[in-house]
């Protein structure tokens, strides 16, 4: 697949180097000089310094022959005009822009990246991806990391092994033969930093992290299984009263009403502005990491420091403090990988990386067959991939046990006729079969393959 990335920054530079990867032609197009030349001296793309909406700077990064169009620099202005001019001079395919102001996308203005209007195959939103992961990782403190597939019937889990951890030294397969009705699977172990693609006579180890496929009516019951029974913050601080931090606020206000929010916000004008579109939220003036707004937004009295600034530096050490005050727990927005390797040992109980977020969400985009969903773990050394099983599928019509499936997957969930099936040896899929997968990076391409309409079948 030929590709052309507008925008080499952290998101352009990460997209570019999973498509890199996986051996796809790409093109990454930025104003920056050194941002390209990094890119040219990385990664295996080529690299053009320019304006990602000109015709003649698209025109030599090859938009003639591309069959996708990413935008993802920091204008959205940028990226929709790129979008335009790719679509209108070089009829590029597939066109996918990263909007970041709420405003375009008011439900009022629906009908604005539509092909007769701004042709946009694809809208991506950061602030509310993040927001969103931000919800889930509220709504399971037990996870330390939660997404969902299949519409919401199936999540995906990341839960550490801790010493209590009533699993560990088990073989998993007396976790299926102990509750039979529990529809749920292990499919992955991080484990000294690689994955381990486990056999139901594999144990778990204390510092293991678990990732967990899960139907969503028993996500509570296997959280304590594994021994975590965290309740739900009920006292949340927010350091941060941006897109995210509003957005946040908002859902809390709209579908948590026991829930008390308070917002910190350094700049005055937005802090009245916050306060303003708030119904019960509070909204403090002050800076997150001072003690005394801390204080005054009584954090020692907090279940939960959500720390969402545009600074990691603040954003951590706000936690910290939270935590040093009495906090319960905190979770951070981090975006530099650096810092990501060090936030357990600073005291974060949990971080969310941003461009993990948005890459998820491009990717699974870019990736060929019937691909729902993608979620990337780990900084990509695997995935969960949802997907539609095809007639022509060689997963269809045998039983599991007798397919010489990819190394390095395993399938966790299957959905049909409405109900959510744990799959073993003697499971056979059939066609149109929802599928959910965790695929280590080096077999994600041979799942692509799983799912791909056999040119034979026309």
């Amino acid at each position: 697949m030929k590709v052309i990335i507008c925008g080499a920054g952290r998101v352009g530079y990460g997209i570019a180097e999973r498509l890199a990867a996986e051996e796809n032609d790409v093109s990454v197009i930025d104003t920056s000089e050194e941002l390209v030349q990094v890119i040219r001296d990385t990664l295996d793309v080529r690299g053009y310094i320019g304006h990602g909406a000109h015709p003649d700077v698209l025109a030599r990064a090859g938009a003639e022959q591309a069959d996708m169009i990413i935008a993802v620099t920091l204008s959205d202005e940028v990226n929709m005009v790129a979008c335009q001019v790719a679509h209108s001079l070089f009829n590029v395919p597939k066109k996918i822009a990263r909007i970041r102001a709420q405003g375009y996308l008011h439900s009022h203005w629906s009908d604005l990246f539509s092909r007769e209007n701004m042709p946009i195959d694809v809208i991506i939103s950061p602030e509310v991806e993040v927001g969103w992961t931000v919800l889930r990782r509220i709504a399971l403190p037990g996870a330390i990391d939660v997404t969902s597939f299949i519409d919401d019937k199936v999540v995906m889990t990341a839960i550490e092994c801790r010493d209590d951890c009533p699993l560990v030294d088990r073989p998993l397969v007396q976790l299926t033969e102990t509750f039979p009705d529990l529809v749920t699977t292990v499919v992955g172990i991080w484990r000294n930093e690689e994955f381990i693609v486990p056999s139901s006579s594999e144990q778990l180890n204390t510092g293991d992290v678990a990732y967990v496929l899960t139907e969503q009516s028993q996500v509570n019951r296997v959280l304590g299984l594994f021994g975590h029974n965290e309740e739900e913050a009920r006292r949340i601080v927010i350091a941060g009263g941006g897109n995210i931090g509003e957005f946040v606020a908002k859902k809390i206000e709209q579908n948590q009403p026991k829930t008390r929010v308070k917002i910190l916000e350094l700049n005055r004008e937005r802090a009245l502005k916050i306060a303003d579109n708030m119904q019960r939220t509070v909204v403090l003036n002050g800076s997150s990491i001072e003690q005394k707004i801390l204080i005054e937004a009584d954090i020692q009295d907090a279940d939960l420091m959500i720390a969402l600034t545009n600074d990691d530096q603040i954003n951590i050490l706000s936690c910290v403090m939270a935590k040093h005050l009495g906090c319960e727990s905190n979770l951070a927005l981090v975006n530099s990988p650096t810092y990501q390797q060090f936030t357990k040992s600073l005291g974060i109980d949990a971080d969310i990386n941003p461009r993990s977020v948005t890459i998820s969400r491009v990717l699974q985009h870019v990736r060929r067959g019937r691909i729902r969903s993608v979620y990337t773990l780990q900084k990509g050394a695997a995935e969960i991939i949802e997907a539609e099983a095809l007639e022509t599928s060689t997963l269809v019509g045998n039983p599991l046990k007798d397919l010489d499936l990819p190394k390095g997957m395993r399938i966790g969930s299957i959905y049909r006729d409405g109900k959510i099936i744990r799959p073993d040896g003697n499971t056979k899929i059939r066609a149109k079969d929802r599928v959910v997968i965790f695929a280590k990076a080096e077999a994600v391409k041979s799942v692509e393959q799983l799912f791909r309409v056999s040119l034979e079948f026309f």
